[in-house]
């Protein structure tokens, strides 16, 4: 229409592999050995929840789908590979037994490391998630669908035609097979109700005497006909959609000319309906009426007379792109008071309001705070209504959310295309740094080891804007403290993402460790807030007598549950309270001793408890095994002890 050049219409090309589909009644381990016996490996096991991805890997390890030989081929394959977080190790063994799991909250090695063990035909299963539909880079022969609904968001519903094929498609590879195969599971109370009749046999009376299994209520079912209907279906037509923003307005008015005119003249161009078309006239007039109220489009005429738009204030670099509210941000620093105790944590709080909210960790935080709520309330004896009513009202942490709403309200009446976007307060990172946990040890907290790889993009996110967005002049000594840390621990936990930024000449030089030759530590600032966190979260668990914890924290190098309680008991009978307040955690009453690194690569470390009268005289004496802690992304110790000056020296 714009060149008038001539164009093709390409509505359907011919498979270089065609596909062979299968509606079976057989379980999903049958299915499984039916198509390894016929030789239809690789096979991809599609779900539609991590969480069952997971289960049926697992399930699938322990049934068998890999002969000894493969097995060994596998872990020679995995040799020098890191497992080094919870997930890591479940996937290490599922790996092992030529199982392999992908989905999008694993850590991006893991998934990588998944897709290379497919690519050289070592992975005789694969249970994933539809993700499979999107350009993940395994070759296939044979995919399974564990069903043919999925949940939107909203609600439970049947594959749209389109999803279905997007997904089959990847069945067979070419250059590889001569064709691929599609096979697609009966519902689980359909195929135990053809268990059941098989056991029953050819005799009508046993058949009729079969108790028939229901599906759960509100189950929305399937069967062979719906998977023939989409085999048959061609993919549904793909709606455009559009939105007009604030922010796209005022870049159309920065180019200069008849602003107005142009941004209806895209609409009309555009490929909506024409509904579509009315509301999405009557918002641009909206945003348009918005900017010039506000003062900052100012309407004229060019020099012929015309209709011009301009704008009165200049529009921040990289307007509207990866970071729209930091401008905001860089605002709501001035609410702050530099000489707050707690002025590190809530710059933080600022920053984390602006990013994506990671749903899985703030659900697991609601869950937790809510589960303490409850206990709290039965030994209260609180009445089971009340309960429920009160329960209803607890959240997840969003500090300074009174704050922030306020002040982004005040922002957006000068700045009316903020309103395109909404502040997220939430306490993640701050979480973190509030309770001196690393990545392991929160995961482990909060139970989201399926979700290792959400919560790392999140932490990456943080540490992008954190070192790219705020200003040398508004970071104080723990803020750079808390950088450091942040940036040791996701670069050793998977570094890939900071890895891309860097290339791509997204984070500044402030963002990396500066690179010494043959330096036994990489990062020492890193290495040092990392090691003073993990010894001031033993000594902030101690204060609470959660010997559980500091027990699964150090059983590894020897100091057990037990070890703690002993340990905590001969404290109490000499002090009444262990502190942890500012002073507690100063560097007053920690000693690190770097002499060793070069010769033995360790650090000996002495952290000392503040008691109420300042004694000083109980400690947790260690060496830091520095190749270990930098390899593993949390602190490894060697020679632990814990106890009174005097027990130690002896």
């Amino acid at each position: 229409k714009r060149t008038a050049r001539p164009v093709d219409l390409v509505t359907d090309a011919p498979r270089p592999v065609p596909l062979s589909y299968d509606y079976t009644l057989e379980t999903l381990e049958a299915t499984v050995e039916l198509g390894l016996r016929a030789g239809e490996a690789p096979m991809y096991i599609v779900h539609f929840s991590q969480d069952e991805a997971l289960k049926n890997a697992r399930s699938l390890a322990s049934y068998g789908v890999a002969d000894k030989e493969q097995r060994e081929a596998v872990k020679a394959a995995m040799k020098g590979t890191k497992f080094t977080t919870p997930f890591g190790k479940i996937l290490q063994r599922l790996l092992a037994a030529g199982v392999g799991v992908h989905h999008a909250g694993m850590l991006p090695r893991y998934r990588l490391l998944v897709e290379r063990l497919a690519q050289q035909g070592l992975l005789p299963v694969i249970c994933g998630t539809d993700t499979l539909g999107v350009g993940i880079n395994v070759p296939i022969h044979t995919v399974v669908l564990t069903q043919l609904t999925k949940f939107d968001g909203t609600k439970m519903r049947r594959l749209r035609s389109r999803e279905f094929h997007q997904i089959v498609g990847r069945a067979g590879r070419s250059g590889f097979d001569t064709e691929g195969m599609v096979v697609a599971l009966a519902p689980e109370h359909e195929i135990e109700n053809h268990k059941a009749l098989l056991k029953a046999g050819d005799d009508p009376k046993k058949q009729r005497r079969v108790k028939k299994k229901q599906p759960p209520e509100g189950f929305v079912s399937w069967n062979k006909q719906t998977f023939e209907h989409l085999i048959e279906k061609p993919p549904e037509k793909l709606n455009p959609r559009m939105r007009i923003t604030h922010s796209m307005v005022l870049s159309v008015v920065s180019r200069g000319g008849d602003a107005w005119a142009n941004v209806h003249q895209l609409i009309a161009d555009s490929a909506q309906s024409p509904e579509e078309k009315i509301k999405l006239n009557a918002r641009a007039d909206e945003i348009f009426h918005t900017l010039l109220e506000a003062g900052v489009v100012v309407r004229g005429q060019d020099e012929e007379g015309n209709p011009s738009y301009e704008l009165t204030v200049e529009l921040p670099e990289d307007f509207a792109l990866d970071q729209p509210l930091s401008p905001f941000l860089l605002a709501a620093l001035d609410l702050l008071d530099p000489e707050s105790p707690d002025y590190a944590l809530d710059v933080i709080s600022l920053v984390e309001a602006t990013l994506e909210n990671p749903g899985k960790v703030l659900r697991a935080q609601e869950r937790k705070a809510r589960d303490a709520a409850m206990a709290a309330m039965k030994a209260d004896g609180v009445e089971y209504e009340e309960r429920i009513e009160r329960l209803a009202e607890i959240t997840y942490p969003k500090p300074l959310e009174e704050l922030l709403d306020r002040a982004f309200e005040l922002y957006c009446q000068g700045v009316p295309w903020a309103r395109d976007y909404e502040l997220l307060p939430k306490s993640v990172l701050r979480d973190m740094v509030e309770t001196a946990s690393d990545f392991k040890t929160y995961i482990g907290r909060y139970g989201i080891a399926k979700s290792e790889g959400t919560l790392l993009r999140y932490l990456s996110d943080a540490f992008r804007v954190l070192v790219r967005t705020l200003p040398p002049d508004v970071l104080d000594d723990r803020l750079r403290d808390i950088i450091a840390w942040l940036g040791f621990m996701v670069r050793t936990t998977d570094s890939s993402l900071v890895d891309a930024w860097e290339s791509a000449g997204e984070l500044p030089e402030a963002g990396a460790p500066p690179q010494v030759a043959d330096a036994v530590v990489a990062d020492r600032h890193g290495m040092e807030v990392m090691v003073r966190n993990a010894l001031f979260a033993r000594v902030r668990l101690a204060s609470l007598d959660r010997t559980r914890e500091l027990g699964s924290l150090d059983e590894d190098w020897g100091f057990t549950e037990r070890a703690w309680d002993a340990a905590l008991d001969d404290y109490f009978a000499e002090h009444s309270e262990i502190r942890i307040d500012g002073d507690a955690r100063s560097a007053a009453y920690l000693a690190i001793d770097e002499s060793p690194e070069q010769d033995a690569h360790l650090w000996h470390v002495c952290q000392i408890f503040l008691d109420e009268d300042g004694a000083g005289d109980f400690r947790i004496e260690a060496d830091v095994d520095l190749d270990a802690t930098q390899e593993e992304g949390e602190v490894i110790f060697k020679n632990y002890r814990v106890g009174f000056v005097e027990d130690l020296a002896g």
